[in-house]
């Protein structure tokens, strides 16, 4: 059985020009980038090269970038270098909707003292750009705002919170790991202090990211040891995987012009067909700006788990939300946020898509999907 595969949020299968990339640093280039001899030297400049390409993606410096082993890593440590920066200051702003990288360590400082202060969203996951402003204090160390929902995959206007922190004169920070690759990001034009991305969200290998840090933006290192990227983040680097990371951004770069194009028309495919077959079917953040690629449904009197288990059992890998939480069956915090109704909140999918989603596999999905959800309001139990 061919199996398809819709949990793109979760990670991205590995392009093969990335792999093919990757593989002279697992054989023949296996130096140290930090010796200095011609074995290092080659490590380095594949080290430098990728930070190049991770820059073009973002359109900044490379000298801004600094390379990590993923998107939780740079969250932490924008996180700790804006309250680093200026201990005296003790409130954040961020909000309910968050990716788990963020809200643990806010948690964390939370219960060191800090007064964490998490924004509502909307019943669409819009969030309210006034009182983000009257949120912000003379004490408020940083603003922390994700770029795109990893589960609805709703977008939030970057320009005009950038510019409302640039006008308060306080920290910004957006986890913009699900928007990279998929949308614009232009950090030329952004006033952005922190901005962190992964590459296994956009193709390339896992175990890779980046802190985007804006010039006279403080930074602290997490990982401190050796002076690894110009003393921002201590350790040896997984040089392979940051060549694959850099290659990654080179093709996300180059597919972007048709990317939201060609992978809307298949989501929306799915989502008409949906709401015109299924009964009692929401499609939650469907009035919000959205990435293209991104699909999030409930069905009222569903089992997400039993969902996903029947559709997997048929060749169709979806999720229910993200996939640090695969193992948790409680619904969702994001639609907690939002107000989605209990009834609607057990039954809900997550269906992803990336560039190398076909038609082929759309027609099998939505083949089996309201099956799926047939069986799982006769069985479901609440």
């Amino acid at each position: 059985m061919k199996r398809a595969y819709f949990d793109n949020n979760a990670s991205t299968p590995l392009d093969p020009v990335v792999r093919e990339a990757m593989l002279p640093y697992l054989t023949d280039h296996y130096g140290n980038p930090s010796s200095n001899h011609s074995f290092g030297e080659r490590a380095r400049a594949g080290v430098e090269e990728a930070r190049g390409q991770v820059a073009a993606l973002l359109n900044c410096s490379p000298d801004r970038i600094v390379l990590n082993s993923g998107g939780s890593e740079a969250n932490n440590a924008a996180i700790l270098s804006a309250v680093m920066a200026d201990p005296a200051k003790k409130h954040i702003v961020s909000s309910q909707v968050e990716h788990a990288s963020v809200l643990t360590p806010l948690g964390f400082l939370g219960r060191l003292g800090y007064e964490v202060e998490l924004l509502p969203v909307d019943p669409q996951g819009g969030l309210d750009l006034d009182r983000l402003a009257g949120a912000i204090r003379p004490d408020t160390a940083l603003v922390s705002l994700l770029a795109a929902n990893n589960e609805t995959g709703v977008l939030w206007d970057l320009a005009a919170i950038s510019r409302i922190c640039q006008q308060h004169g306080v920290l910004f920070h957006t986890d913009a790991i699900q928007a990279a690759g998929k949308v614009s990001l232009d950090l030329a034009a952004l006033p952005v202090d922190y901005l962190t991305i992964a590459s296994h969200k956009l193709h390339g290998p896992k175990g890779s990211g980046a802190l985007y840090v804006r010039r006279s933006t403080p930074v602290t290192p997490l990982v401190m040891g050796s002076g690894q990227e110009n003393g921002r983040r201590a350790g040896t680097e997984n040089v392979a995987a940051i060549v694959g990371f850099g290659k990654a951004c080179d093709l996300a770069t180059a597919h972007l012009p048709i990317y939201h194009r060609r992978v809307a028309a298949l989501r929306d495919r799915i989502e008409a067909f949906i709401l015109a077959e299924i009964p009692e079917a929401r499609i939650n953040g469907r009035q919000s700006p959205r990435l293209a690629n991104t699909l999030n449904v409930s069905f009222a009197g569903c089992s997400s788990a039993q969902l996903i288990q029947d559709l997997d059992d048929r060749g169709f890998a979806v999720s229910a939300h993200a996939a640090c939480q695969s193992g948790d069956l409680d619904p969702s915090h994001v639609l907690l946020a939002m107000g989605v109704p209990e009834d609607y909140r057990h039954g809900t999918l997550r269906i992803s898509l990336s560039r190398f989603t076909v038609e082929t596999e759309v027609d099998g999905l939505l083949a089996a999907l309201p099956a799926a959800v047939r069986r799982s309001r006769q069985g479901f139990t609440g």
